[in-house]
């Protein structure tokens, strides 16, 4: 079988390659000695690791991470959703649904404001009724991204609660609430054969389905981050009913065909073959390792190493989020997803088209061009009823806001918030201030599925207003 790479790359991409293989299987020797290793040199390393930042750090930076210890130390070390929530009073619910291939999701309910525990809302006759907010993460993260924060003002869902909302989190297949099926064990190869069109085709439409029934509501308004923007143009753009079952899709740093990473040597090498992913990482979780060095590493240090990541990767500075909310929110960040989503990112960066996954296997040395016989579907997103809300950062370099305008209907609204980068959606200092209003703007005034002109009028006074 031809290796999808050979005619692609350059001399350059190839020492890429063999340095990207080097570090990965170093990488794995470490993570294989480390399961071997006994606590108190898990302890010893992470002591070491602490020491080395405190001789490298200045004393301005000592007092700033002390300031928020408290709160910091607490968010970081909550286990899951419920008890992130807990630590600011409020109770969150869990709930599972199947989807129609096998896969049990975890959903996270927050229904209640403080002091409402108890109350019926959503089930019948005599209970309050609140409209549904749906919210849904990230690439590589979890429904914990959210509620995360060092401040329960700049937390988007416990602001929606206290106006009144029945707020809902969605899972991927895979993650860390939802890593069960009823056909295969997450071990397995099988169990991790999913692309976005799984996300598309069952996770998104059959968790709202759930939430809809279980609430008994007509509709609920979609608000996405990242990659839980992309899963919602693909579903509404293939699922004409849930155009109808969705009243209002905010899309917070909307994701659909990114230019690319700003590595040049890394963005080359993935855009020649994504599938050279499968060689160095196999064809089940990606970066299932993130945990084994947040455990190894001392807390600030493991920020700057996120930190260097996103720089090398992206371009990002993260200078608008504090120190303190890193500490918080990076040992949040990560939770599993296969390798297979992450290929079908790069084939869409490659293609630069927002297709579903293609399965064939490129054959670079071939005369004839696979392109005249076969064509990879794109996702219609014209076809999307439901009325979408942009809001982007202008420093994102994920974001090519006129190629994603050109892919959607005409009626679509842009918000620019020009010092804004990807992550600052979720954790930034000022995200109450700078994003919130847009969300609650959209959400007074698209309040039902009609999709009519007098909601889109309504809106458009209400931005100006604001």
């Amino acid at each position: 079988m031809p290796l999808p790479f050979i005619g692609r790359l350059h001399a350059t991409e190839y020492i890429s390659i063999v340095v990207s293989f080097f570090l990965v299987g170093l990488e794995a020797i470490v993570r294989v000695l480390t399961l071997a290793l006994p606590s108190f040199l898990v302890t010893f390393f992470y002591r070491a690791s602490r020491r080395l930042f405190n001789v490298f750090s200045s004393p301005a930076q000592k007092k700033a991470e002390s300031k928020k210890k408290s709160i910091s130390t607490s968010v970081r070390d909550a286990s899951d959703f419920v008890e992130l929530c807990q630590l600011w009073g409020y109770e969150a619910e869990e709930h599972i649904v199947q989807t129609k291939d096998g896969f049990l999701l975890g959903l996270h309910r927050l229904q209640w404001r403080r002091g409402e525990e108890g109350t019926k809302v959503n089930c019948g006759r005599n209970s309050a009724k609140k409209r549904v907010a749906y919210l849904h993460h990230g690439l590589l993260m979890n429904s914990e991204v959210w509620v995360c924060l060092t401040d329960e003002q700049r937390c988007l869902p416990f602001e929606l609660v206290e106006r009144g909302f029945d707020v809902w989190f969605g899972n991927n297949r895979g993650n860390k609430y939802s890593k069960k099926s009823i056909h295969s064990s997450p071990t397995s190869v099988k169990f991790w054969d999913f692309s976005i069109d799984e996300f598309a085709f069952h996770d998104i439409p059959n968790s709202i389905e759930y939430i809809l029934e279980t609430t008994g509501q007509e509709s609920l308004s979609y608000i996405g981050f990242s990659q839980g923007t992309a899963q919602a143009f693909a579903t509404l753009a293939i699922h004409p009913k849930l155009n109808q079952q969705v009243n209002v899709f905010i899309a917070l740093a909307p994701a659909m065909a990114p230019a690319g990473l700003s590595n040049g040597v890394v963005d080359s090498l993935v855009k020649a073959s994504p599938s050279v992913l499968y060689l160095m990482f196999g064809r089940r979780s990606i970066l299932s390792s993130a945990t084994m060095w947040e455990t190894l590493l001392y807390p600030p240090l493991f920020c700057r190493l996120i930190d260097m990541g996103l720089s090398f990767l992206f371009g990002w500075r993260t200078k608008n989020i504090s120190a303190s909310q890193k500490l918080a929110a990076y040992p949040h960040l990560y939770s599993f997803t296969s390798t297979k989503s992450v290929v079908h990112w790069f084939q869409i960066i490659r293609n630069k088209c927002f297709q579903m996954y293609d399965d064939d296997v490129y054959q670079p040395m071939s005369l004839a061009s696979s392109s005249k016989y076969s064509k990879v579907a794109k996702y219609p997103t014209r076809n999307i009823k439901t009325p979408v809300v942009l809001v982007y950062g202008g420093s994102d370099s994920l974001v090519d806001i006129k190629s994603m305008l050109k892919e959607l209907p005409r009626q679509t609204v842009a918000t620019e918030i020009p010092h804004y980068e990807h992550l600052d959606f979720l954790w930034a200092r000022d995200v109450d201030t700078q994003v919130f209003q847009h969300v609650f703007d959209a959400l007074n005034s698209f309040t039902d599925a009609e999709h009519t002109e007098e909601e889109y009028d309504r809106y458009h006074i209400v931005r100006q207003e604001s």
